[in-house]
Formats: C-alpha cells, sequence, structure tokens
C-alpha cells in the first residue's frame, strides 16, 4: 500500500431520515492504496454511509473528513478532483449518448486539453469494454451497459488527476453485470488502490470481496459491527448469523469461495 497522506473519515457519524437514524455512532477511515468492503444485510446502512462519505449526505452527529477538513466545506469543483462517486442508482434526464455521459466526469477537470480529455473517455470505456455502445442513446442502453457506462465516468474521474490520488466511491458497482464484468469492474478498482487510490465499495457478493478487498466492514442496523482485513473478517460464524442463513467458505489453492445451502437460522437477535 501507499504511505498513508491523507485520509476520508468518518467519525462517530449518524444519518437521520427525520426521526429515524439510518446509521450511528459509524467510525470508519480509507486510506491511500486500499480497497475496502462494505457488506451486510439489506437496510442496514451501507449506501447510506457511503453516501456520507461522498459528501452527499448531512450527518446529524459526528463528522465526516477528507485530508483533515471537514467535508461540507470542501468547494464542489475541489471535491471531484479528490472523490468519485458511483451511487446506486443513476438517473439521467436528458438524452446523452454514454460517451457524453462518461464525459461528465471531467466537468470539473478544465485544466486538461480537449485531446487530453477525449484519451481519457476512450481508455475508461475501453476498460470497461464499453466502446462498442458509447455513442448510442443512454435511455436504450441494457441495464449492464448502463452500469459500464457509469463505471467508465467515475474512472475517468479518477484518471483526470491521478497525482491527487482521489478517493473511488462505489455503490454497488457490479449489480446487473454479468460474471466476466463483475470481475473486470472489481479488477479496474483494485488496479486503481495499487496506484495509490483508496477504493470503498458496497458488496453483496461475498466471494467478490474476498477475492478483491483489503479490508471488510459489515454493517448491521445502521452499525459497523467488524471491521478488519478481508480474509479474518469473512468468517463464515460471523457471515451466517449476519445474513441469517448458512454460509460455507470454500477453498481450492488460493482461490476462494462463500456458499449458501439456503437453509434459514434462528432469526437475527
Amino acid at each position: 500500500m501507499a504511505p498513508v497522506t491523507s485520509l476520508l473519515q468518518a467519525e462517530a457519524i449518524e444519518v437521520r431520515a427525520g426521526r429515524k437514524s439510518l446509521i450511528h455512532e459509524v467510525s470508519i477511515a480509507l486510506a491511500p492504496g486500499e480497497f475496502v468492503a462494505v457488506i451486510g444485510p439489506n437496510g442496514a446502512g451501507k449506501s447510506t454511509l457511503l453516501g456520507a462519505l461522498a459528501g452527499d449526505r448531512p450527518v446529524a452527529r459526528g463528522q465526516v473528513l477528507l485530508d483533515g477538513q471537514p467535508i461540507g466545506k470542501w468547494r464542489r469543483a475541489a471535491l471531484a478532483h479528490r472523490r468519485a462517486v458511483l451511487p446506486q442508482h443513476s438517473s439521467v434526464a436528458f438524452d446523452f449518448t454514454g460517451r457524453q455521459i462518461v464525459q461528465l466526469g471531467l466537468l470539473a477537470h478544465g485544466a486538461l486539453s480537449d485531446r487530453q480529455k477525449a484519451d481519457i473517455v476512450e481508455r475508461t470505456l475501453a476498460e470497461t469494454e464499453a466502446l462498442a455502445f458509447a455513442d448510442r442513446s443512454y435511455t436504450v442502453l441494457s441495464g449492464g451497459e448502463r452500469q459500464r457506462i457509469q463505471l467508465a465516468r467515475v474512472l475517468a474521474q479518477c484518471d483526470a488527476d491521478p497525482a491527487t490520488r482521489p478517493f473511488l466511491l462505489l455503490d454497488e458497482p457490479i449489480a446487473g453485470l454479468d460474471l466476466s464484468h463483475q470481475h473486470a469492474a472489481l479488477a479496474s478498482a483494485r488496479r486503481r488502490a495499487d496506484r495509490g487510490l483508496g477504493v470503498l465499495a458496497v458488496l453483496h457478493d461475498l466471494t467478490m470481496a474476498a477475492r478483491y478487498a483489503h479490508r471488510v466492514a459489515i454493517m448491521e442496523k445502521g452499525r459497523v459491527t467488524a471491521l478488519g482485513p478481508t480474509e479474518e473478517t469473512l468468517d463464515p460464524a460471523l457471515l451466517s448469523r449476519v445474513f441469517a442463513t448458512p454460509i460455507l467458505r470454500l477453498q481450492a489453492g488460493t482461490t476462494v469461495a462463500f456458499v449458501s445451502p439456503g437453509e434459514t437460522t434462528p432469526n437475527r437477535t
């Protein structure tokens, strides 16, 4: 991993929706050069945490810091140089092509020439294997094709100013993708971590988390209940309790997979 020169961190944060607390007393830090996977049952607060770390969800208590400064004090243009966000759902109000969507990731990078921007867009579209449909209307693309376009957008944003080593925040980045593109998407994210970027991804696939993440955070009922190295945190007994179904860990050589036979266990407490 790269030396830690900056952090994106949540300090005992709470996020509320009206009177309801969505996440509470959550602390987590993301360092350059690491890939952190966030897992947990539906409704555990994973997307809410990612939104707070991105600066898109206000916190009721605690604080989110980027490079030691409250994230709410960052100017939007400066923030776009320091973090890129792939939300769970991306709506497009205008009839853009896929290529134009990717170009949106470079809006804050006015110092780049048109040629430099075009090169970055072309490279990230190629990396996500989206060149074949990049010039079609985004609205006619399949769900998986849209996801690959959106991934190219945030990769372009990260690659536009690599010296800043921005943080890459991904909410269910492999949703709607076939198996080969799931691996390709997470491999792209891991390559950024290997280059010194900090990556945090909300994932549901435990095998993918085991394959690509350095650390795993488990969320339950709005709290982080476990956080540590991937191999230690993805403990079958713990996972079986968290997800209320038996989960088995299979290993062949260095390859690890998690499966569930589908039988239910007693309700979570």
